[in-house]
This record gives structure tokens, sequence and C-alpha cells, in this order.
């Protein structure tokens, strides 16, 4: 079997761009760039994906005091509540349904647009509903050898997860470390008032000054390309943008930079997609603004994937990545503000300075029963701020994930998912809020199906 057929791997699951890769006659290699960043030649013009899901907590309360009432109320904290809206313990959502748009202007230039409609963190903007564009880019290649030019809203080069199209994706919930440290809250910059001081020199953000998340994808211009050698590929991006909020036009002139290397082995595959050994470095800094002081976000990451025989019998996979952060630490509000609590329960605490800092890790696998039963297990661990364990602000954050799908095609699936959900919290004494939260976090069920057309 030739590298051209074999190449098209796992990779062609990513986004709806998957659809089009699969329906393409030969491609010289693929990786997240090519797929993601530009099309093949024969597109449909319209495509898209919808994913219903239902979420399962127990909705383990805690006894929290409240200071106006002088006692103890019970109170759901956010950790055990499904977001972004954090009302139920147990529901059913549709959290993405993405319409795309896709073509060529010539043979040098295509363009993609794509709106999100679903209900997750993109589409929660101050704490109401709003749609968002989520991708809108134009993409330029042939004009310099070696180099593909890029420009509009773009997925930033990254994490592995965070470079994955959702159809790709093996698990309903995100691994805590990226949820946490790569998809950072955006809040505004100038508000109508500076925010509240927070513990150990963080501020607290209100959810009225919450803009959501960008879903990894920030407006700016990006170079990148990929070369073959045999079995051999190597592939880059260099990105240069805008840090801010493009649901709520909050994009100021915060820059972003972010770059990733990644090197392949293709050893195989079977029909349209790919097996072979990839690995990866990435880097990313920003300089998001505060009352007009520009602060320092840094982030950056290594892994590695083997995959071997996508929807075929004991086809397998193995996945590692390694990521940390410096600057612009966010920790989650832990309850709402409804229940009358002190404001650092009830607000986002965020924490500016370079020297607050995280880190962490996930590591899974999965493989094949069948050609279309695929089971999977991950762990998942994240050590927010230890640099503030004296200051009682440090959280450890353990999952174990155990989880089934069933492939009706190989962008068309049914996916199932226990997660058994720890969270430490070194030095923070017993009886306090921080501890009892940490307590009772409930183990998750989810399920979800992706829907594509």
């Amino acid at each position: 079997m030739n590298v051209s057929v074999v190449a098209k791997r796992r990779v062609a699951a990513a986004l709806a761009v998957s659809l089009i890769a699969m329906n393409a006659g030969t491609v010289s290699a693929a990786n997240w760039f090519k797929i993601q960043d530009t099309n093949a030649k024969k597109v449909p013009l319209i495509s898209g994906f919808i994913e219903p899901d239902v979420f399962a907590m127990a909705g383990t309360p805690v006894a929290i005091y409240n200071p106006v009432l002088k006692k103890y109320v019970e109170a759901v904290p956010h950790v055990n509540l499904v977001g972004p809206n954090f009302t139920q313990s147990t529901t059913g959502i549709i959290q993405r349904a993405r319409l795309m748009i896709r073509g060529w202007i010539d043979p040098h230039i295509s363009y993609f647009f794509a709106g999100e409609f679903g209900n997750n963190a993109a589409t929660d903007v101050r704490g109401h509903y709003q749609p968002q564009l989520q991708d809108g880019r134009f993409t330029f290649s042939g004009y310099i050898p070696g180099i593909r030019v890029e420009a509009g809203i773009i997925r930033a080069p990254s994490a592995e997860d965070a470079m994955n199209g959702y159809m790709s994706y093996n698990y309903v919930v995100f691994p805590t470390v990226i949820n946490q440290l790569m998809l950072q809250p955006f809040y505004a910059a100038r508000p109508s008032s500076p925010y509240a001081a927070g513990p150990s020199g963080s501020v607290l953000v209100p959810s009225s000054e919450s803009l959501g998340v960008n879903a990894f994808r920030y407006p700016g211009i990006q170079l990148f390309d990929w070369k073959t050698w045999g079995h051999w590929q190597i592939a880059y991006a260099a990105m240069v943008g805008m840090y801010g909020s493009v649901a709520a036009g909050n994009l100021s002139n915060s820059p972003l930079y972010a770059a990733r290397l990644q090197g392949s082995y293709i050893f195989g595959g079977h029909g349209p997609f790919r097996s072979d050994v990839t690995a990866w470095i990435w880097y990313q800094n920003a300089q998001p603004d505060y009352l007009g002081h520009a602060y320092n976000m840094q982030r950056e990451g290594a892994g590695f994937q083997y995959l071997d025989g996508y929807m075929h019998r004991w086809g397998r996979r193995l996945k590692f990545e390694y990521m940390r952060g410096n600057g612009w630490i966010s920790a989650p509000a832990a309850f709402s503000q409804a229940i009358g609590l002190q404001p650092a329960l009830y607000n986002n605490q965020l924490y500016t300075n370079i020297s607050n800092s995280a880190y962490g890790y996930y590591v899974e696998g999965g493989v094949f029963l069948t050609k279309r039963i695929e089971a999977d297990v991950r762990y998942d661990y994240y050590n927010r701020l230890p640099n503030l364990e004296a200051a009682g602000q440090e959280r450890v954050f353990k999952t174990w994930a155990l989880a089934l799908q069933y492939h009706f095609t190989p962008i068309t699936k049914l996916m199932a998912g226990y997660y058994f959900r720890t969270v430490d919290a070194p030095g923070v004494a017993p009886n306090t809020p921080g501890a009892a939260v940490s307590a009772a976090t409930d183990n998750e069920f989810a399920m979800q199906a992706m829907i594509s057309f």
C-alpha cells in the first residue's frame, strides 16, 4: 500500500474536514496542519456536525458558612454541576453544533468559515448564550516553496488535543490539564471597576466580566508547511496573533505568539487512515492586558502518539503529553453568587503574575475490540499553583477515565465514559471551603453522539 493512501490515517477524523479528506483521491501527506489548514481540491461547500450529550453526577453538596445569615448552608459546588450554566448535576445538552463553509477561490487560495451554535464555554459570554464565528480564514499555498500562509481566525499551534478536531476525540470530558491550562477564559481588560483583590495576590473576576473562550483559536497570521521523505515526515507552524475574545469583540492589541514542530514515521495503515508514530513540541506566549498593564502568559509542552489500525480489530493507540504554564493562571469559581457566600467563593480567581505556575500531563490508550467497538483508558493529572502551597491555594486534580466507543463510520460514533475524579488540597486547613469542596468531588458519567453531515 503506497504512502499517499496510507497517510490520511486518523487525522482525517479531525473536525468535519475529515469527511473531505476521505473523499479526496490521494494525499501526499497528512497531519493536523494539512487537514485543518488546507482544503482538498474537491470539497463539499457545506458540512458540519452536532454533538448531543448527557452528563450525570451525584450532585454532592457541601456545608459552607454564610456570613450574612451567620450559619452554615448547603450548596453544590461547580465541580459537581454541568457547565457552562452550572445549574444541574444531571442533564442533556447540545454541547457543540458546527456549520462549516469551505472552498477554493483559485488553485492557490482556499477559505474556511465555521459557526459554533452549541452550548459550551465558547458560547457563554458574560453569562449569556451567544453563538460565535469559530473559524474564519484564508490559506495561500504555492507562492513560496516551503511556506504556506494562513490569515484570519486560526487554531493556534499548541497541545495535541487542542489541535485535534472534535470528531477525533475519544472521551466526552476533556483532560483537566488542557481545560484549565489551555482553555484560558478571557476577562474584560478594562472593567467598569477594578477587580477586587483575592487570595495570594489574585484578582476576583465576576461572571459579568467573563468573556468565554476561543476554543484554542485566535485572530492572526500563521506560516506552516510539511515535508515527507519516504516514511518520514516533518511539519511546522508559527503564528503571530491577538490574544482576546472573538465572540465578545474584545481583541485588544495584546499579542500572541505560538509555534509547534512535529515529526512522524509513517509505517502503514488501513484504508484512508494512517498508522504512525508522531512526536511534537510546542510553545505559546501571550501578553494579556489588564487596566493598561501587559502581563506575561507562557505555555509549553511536548508529547508523542502511536497509532495503528483504525477501525480494525486490535487496532491500538497510545498517547502521552506533558505541559506547563507560568502567569495568568485561572481558578474557576467554586459556587454561584446566589448562595450569598463570600466573593472569593463565587468569582473566578485570576493569578496574573508570571511567578504563578501550573503543570500536568495525561496518558491514554485504546484498542479496537472489534471493527466498531473501541475501549479506552486515560489518566489525567493537573497541579494548579504549586508555588502557593503554603498559602493554601494549590489544587491537584486527578482523573481516571474508562470509556467505550461505537463507530458507525470513521466520523460518526457514540461515546460513553465514566470518570473517577479526585481533588487534593495540600496545605488547606480542615473545615474550610477548599477542603470541603475537594473532599466532595463527584465521579461523572457522560455520553455523546457525534453526528456528521
